[in-house]
């Protein structure tokens, strides 16, 4: 079975850069999104990045200051993130995409554990 594994989080101060990863194992994994969750929050959709192309999509608020990318032969995806501001803190999730549109944590069939990112003003 695939697993997801996140890891890349860490306390930076506002302004600061991260770069978080994803690693399957077990199958290469295709479709992948990023969602992070508040405490007190639903889990909310950052972006996705495709598996055919590599065309990526970004929630509003994070679109100028995150990026998502993919590295095939190291079945891994990235997020890197940019300018992080003290509301960007939550846990940071990846999951594979099943069906349906891109933004819904319910379209998504496997989740890594789970990274913290903490950003202090």
């Amino acid at each position: 079975q695939v697993q997801l594994t996140e890891s890349g989080g860490g306390l930076v101060q506002a302004g600061d850069s991260l770069r978080l990863s994803c690693v399957a194992s077990g199958r290469t994994f295709s479709f992948v999104g990023w969602f992070r969750q508040a405490p007190g929050k639903e889990r909310a959709f950052i972006g996705a990045i495709s598996s055919s192309d590599d065309t990526t999509y970004y929630a509003g608020s994070v679109k100028g200051r995150f990026t998502i990318s993919r590295d095939n032969n190291k079945n891994t995806v990235y997020l890197q993130m940019n300018s992080l501001k003290p509301e960007d803190t939550a846990v940071y999730y990846c999951g594979l995409h099943r069906l349906g549109t891109y933004d819904p944590p319910q379209n998504y069939d496997v989740w890594g554990q789970g990274t913290q990112v903490t950003v202090s003003s």
